[in-house]
């Protein structure tokens, strides 16, 4: 079954999906895009370093993306402004690992796949890493939900019942890592936030706990996948943005339902 490149992308697709569902609930609820997108976009660097050092492309994401969140974190804690470091670091990291790769003079890298996503070529590999870093993903959250959504809705409450808010945003700055890592080849670096957030956002009207909203928005990812992919099979369209096109096409969906709801 796996031989055929199809069902390849398309659990490449839903293992993606299952991943940032639950995280894109605190990003949205946290207003974190562009958090987001400072460590989706210091991936680029992550990439280019290891096929520099000839390591494994999860791994060098990984790892880039991680010092990223941990950077972005202590520096919003010194009460710089949010939104400007934020704006700051996420373009100046893609702007980085842009350059660093254009010196890789002796090695073939295709800079569009990572920036785009290239579903399509998902090896059998791929395919262990992201749904590993699914899995992954998934235990962390689920081993931590309540702390997390504790820490995240009333910062005081939490620490009064003895959970610590920093501790919590490491957690989920991990969390975000992984999950860059694990779909930079799904949707790619410039994507992924989209992934993480629209998703969450379409299921905001129709959820009534935050575990039903991460569930939904877990649906909602799997089924923009497989639309994206159908979509872009039919209409020879990038399979990366076409997921996101899909995703969006839902949320729109999504908000003119709610709004039907509510009048």
């Amino acid at each position: 079954m796996l031989d055929d490149f199809m069902v390849r992308a398309a659990l490449a697709g839903m293992g993606a999906a299952l991943a940032a569902a639950p995280l894109g609930c605190f990003v949205v609820w946290r207003r974190m895009a562009y958090f987001g997108d400072a460590t989706a976009h210091a991936a680029i660097l992550g990439v280019a370093l290891a096929l520099a050092f000839s390591i494994s492309v999860f791994t060098g994401a990984l790892a880039v993306a991680l010092l990223m969140g941990l950077a972005v974190t202590m520096l919003s804690a010194r009460d710089h402004a949010a939104d400007t470091l934020l704006g700051v670091m996420a373009h100046s990291a893609l702007a980085v690992g842009l350059v660093a790769a254009s010196f890789l003079t002796n090695v073939r890298i295709d800079l569009m796949a990572y920036l785009f996503g290239d579903i399509l070529a998902v090896s059998r590999a791929d395919l262990a890493v992201i749904w590993g870093g699914a899995a992954l993903v998934l235990c962390l959250v689920g081993w931590r939900w309540q702390a997390m959504l504790t820490a995240t809705l009333n910062p005081e409450l939490a620490r009064a019942a003895g959970i610590d808010p920093r501790r919590e945003q490491l957690i989920l700055t991990l969390a975000l890592a992984v999950v860059v890592a694990v779909a930079i080849k799904v949707v790619g670096a410039l994507l992924i936030t989209a992934l993480l957030i629209i998703p969450a956002a379409s299921a905001r009207p129709f959820a009534r706990t935050p575990e039903t909203m991460a569930l939904l928005a877990a649906g909602i990812g799997i089924a923009a996948a497989l639309a994206g992919l159908g979509a872009s099979v039919s209409f020879d369209t990038p399979a990366g943005p076409s997921i996101v096109a899909a995703a969006a096409a839902g949320f729109t969906l999504s908000t003119a339902l709610g709004a039907l709801r509510r009048g």
